[in-house]
């Protein structure tokens, strides 16, 4: 049996965040980020924040900027201030 990836955040001083457990970004800017996680939705909410590392195969990922948000969704996809319903490479190919 396989075990599942773990779910795992590690925030460092508010400016640097690694999260284990992800398996797709939902949208992304400088001021949030919406992930799927192998335990459900995840919503980041700061200011200058960037993806500096992202292994999808390994469900790693990993942000740099002031982190002043984080919030769980269970079951339903956290809903985006921005970009609402467009995927990762909507918003890079505009």
């Amino acid at each position: 049996m396989e075990d599942k990836p773990k779910n795992k955040i590690d925030l460092i001083d508010r400016k640097y965040l690694l999260l284990d457990g992800v398996e797709q970004v939902g949208a992304f800017d400088e001021n949030e980020i919406t992930l799927h996680t192998n335990m459900g939705y995840l919503t980041l909410q700061g200011e200058g924040m960037h993806i500096t590392e992202l292994n999808l195969d390994e469900g790693k990922l990993t942000v740099e900027g002031l982190i002043s948000y984080i919030q769980f969704f269970d079951n339903k996809p956290a809903q985006t201030t921005k970009d609402k319903g467009k995927s990762v490479l909507a918003r890079i190919f505009k």
